[in-house]
């Protein structure tokens, strides 16, 4: 592997996104999340309180997903509910770009959605002294077409976030789309693949993509299949 392990680890999010999991799901991945450290593990709003409380003094960050899966909901209520997530330990925020308003061409609205968003989170926690939250959008490249996923790019460029994260809507990711989201955004936004990576292999192919967070629900198995490798002599 050209990654060494522990970079490995801080470049993959576990993703548990089920509504239907129980309190005690929760505190098992979080405890495996915590044993291979992890960048964060992405839960859905219901759950942060209990995936902060499992990983406090962990180097693992809790990552909320807002709006999850397309943005469809009201941007007042988007931002609620985020504001909501990081009083219970949020440390990193995932936001559903508009898919519908992309493809209605109203590109305004999901750029002052993403936007207020982001001042929003950015005010917040500047005026709560915790620190910066990573802020990353989602964008719906399973369901845009190329040019509108370069207009995401500037959208995501303008709000300031910290990661632009391809959506593929149930299908593999493509590394195509990796690739795009990487040439047209600023060196200063990272690009995360989270869309049927499930495999040691499928991660390292995003990572050479360009993709400097891979999410997958097969994070805890891509970490432990590569730890051990690590461990067989060579």
């Amino acid at each position: 592997m050209a990654l060494r392990l522990e970079e490995l680890a801080k470049t993959i999010d576990c993703t548990l996104l089920d509504p239907r999991a129980g309190r005690q799901a929760v505190e098992d991945v979080c405890l495996r999340s915590r044993d291979l450290h992890l960048a964060s593990l992405c839960v859905l709003p219901q759950h942060v309180e209990c995936a902060a409380d499992c990983l406090r003094g962990s180097d693992v960050k809790v990552c909320a997903v807002v709006g999850y899966p397309e943005g469809a909901s009201a941007a007042k209520a988007k931002i609620a509910e985020a504001e909501r997530c990081l009083d219970e330990g949020a440390g990193e925020l995932e936001f559903a770009l508009n898919v519908r308003a992309m493809l209605a061409c109203d590109f305004a609205l999901a750029r002052d959605e993403l936007t207020a968003f982001a001042r929003t989170v950015r005010m917040r926690s500047a005026n709560g002294g915790r620190g910066a939250v990573v802020l990353k959008a989602v964008i719906g490249t399973g369901r845009l077409d190329d040019k509108r996923k370069k207009l995401a790019c500037k959208i995501v460029e303008l709000a300031e976030v910290d990661f632009a994260q391809t959506h593929s809507n149930g299908a593999p990711v493509a590394i195509q789309d990796v690739e795009l989201l990487r040439d047209y955004l600023p060196e200063s936004v990272g690009v995360k693949a989270s869309g049927g990576v499930e495999s040691l292999d499928d991660a390292l192919a995003m990572i050479n993509a360009g993709a400097g967070r891979i999410g997958s629900p097969f994070a805890l198995e891509i970490m432990s299949y590569a730890a051990g490798l690590a461990r067989v002599p060579s």
